[in-house]
């Protein structure tokens, strides 16, 4: 691989046949429209097919850009068809049908089409139509022949389908055929049992199923049981990472199309709406506070000891809510099972606010030289964290039960109950112990 510092057009150029598809892939992307162009005039089409199929979004349309048709078609034919797909689905409609209508082979451009027309986050949209499908009557050593001549074509080798009159009844393994006697009939070393999709079904679930069975290929059937597809380990693993991140940014209010490459415009259209939910629960801390604001003006501590028992409440939540959020993803967890985990939090809340209320309401005591003070935040820091624990399972259970994405909305929810639940319990126990304060 090239350091950083050497990278420059010439450095490429002279070492184009030792550098991998997936190093000059990431090279491309930080060079000029015309030093691509200079690249891609250099490297054959199989070469450049890889090349496509290693960058990332942003530098397959540039590259596409810079490519002829007729050029781009030579590509397309050493590229999957889920990988053609996904390029395609990026660039404009009318280019798109350009490159569709040159397509010489009237089945590849079918199977193209049709993949075009599933939805991008379902199994369809991540299936690729390059699998091996053999009929159930044939022998071992007419499998072999039959393999030979197909193989090449195929994205997948090591698991064969099965079928019977276009059907699919099963899977056999490659090791499965290479090991039996050469009239075994390729029915007798089937596996029936076997693991599939529709092509509806969202890529989310079809990676918690590969993670669930350690599958490395999944067919897509359809409902007559008719084998469309197979998704393989790689595109699974692409699933994984991208709703991972999802999860992530949506966890912190950002958009999953926002990266840093986005305009200032696409930012504030992705991230204000989220930014105007805060402000409203912001308000409602604020009104919460206003309420109490007799007791504030008569013992000004307060103000400044009352952030403590919110923000603790906060972390706490969060580390609640990622926890669950997460096996949520996985499949692990479900509303159904959230009064074990509620008392579970419930007993962490008492022990970690005892703890953390202890601490807290010493140095309080300290500083402020008043020990009725320490007793609240002690108390305060207790009941906060008890919410917080509660709220951080029972919120996302319940956005996820109702379809909602817990990622995206379980934070504002979980940030206003800690917020203004951590003020009313301070300031009322505040006002309980009024006369001692002051």
């Amino acid at each position: 691989m090239l350091k950083e510092e050497e990278i420059t057009i010439n450095t490429l150029l002279s070492k184009l046949d030792e550098i991998t598809s997936v190093d000059l892939a990431l090279q491309l992307s930080d060079l000029e429209d015309n030093d691509i162009a200079e690249i891609c005039a250099k490297l054959s089409d199989k070469e450049l097919a890889n090349i496509l199929e290693e960058s990332e979004e942003k530098t397959q349309i540039r590259i596409l850009d810079l490519l002829r048709n007729n050029r781009i078609i030579n590509v397309f034919s050493y590229m999957s068809k889920d990988d053609i797909v996904d390029i395609l689905g990026l660039i404009n409609i009318g280019k798109s049908k350009e490159l569709i209508n040159l397509m010489k082979d009237g089945k590849d451009k079918k199977i193209i089409t049709e993949l075009l027309g599933y939805e991008d986050d379902t199994a369809g949209g991540i299936m690729t139509t390059e699998y091996i499908a053999l009929k159930k009557d044939l022998t071992v050593s007419q499998a072999l022949l039959k393999l030979k001549e197909i193989v090449s074509k195929s994205e997948v080798i090591e698991t064969i389908f099965i079928n019977d009159n276009k059907k699919i009844i099963g899977i056999a393994n490659l090791r499965d055929i290479l090991i039996s006697p050469d009239s075994t009939k390729l029915e007798e070393i089937t596996n029936t049992n076997f693991i599939s999709v529709e092509p509806e079904t969202d890529q989310e679930e079809v990676a918690l199923l590969a993670s669930k069975y350690d599958l490395n290929v999944i067919p897509v059937i359809n409902k007559k049981n008719v084998l469309l597809g197979i998704i393989t380990i790689d595109d699974i693993i692409d699933v994984i990472q991208e709703e991972q991140t999802e999860d992530v940014l949506r966890m912190a209010g950002v958009d999953k199309e926002e990266n840093i490459d986005s305009t200032v415009f696409e930012s504030i259209k992705m991230r204000l709406p989220w930014l105007i939910v805060n402000l409203v629960t912001a308000f409602l801390a604020s009104l919460t506070v206003k309420i109490f604001e007799g007791t504030i003006a008569q013992v000004v501590a307060l103000s400044a000891i009352m952030s403590i028992v919110t923000g603790m409440g906060g972390n706490a939540g969060t580390q609640t809510v990622s926890i669950i959020i997460r096996n949520i993803a996985m499949g692990k967890v479900e509303l159904k099972d959230s009064l074990r985990l509620v008392i579970k939090e419930i007993i962490l809340g008492l022990f970690n606010g005892a703890i953390i209320g202890i601490l807290t309401g010493i140095i309080v005591t300290l500083i402020y030289g008043n020990c009725y003070l320490g007793v609240i935040i002690f108390l305060s820091m207790i009941g906060n964290l008890v919410i917080s624990g509660i709220c951080g399972i029972l919120v996302p259970l319940i956005l996820a039960k109702l379809k909602l994405d817990p990622a995206l909305a379980s934070s504002i929810f979980l940030t206003t109950a800690t917020d203004v639940l951590g003020f009313f319990i301070f300031l009322s126990l505040a006002q309980v112990f009024l006369p001692k304060l002051i």
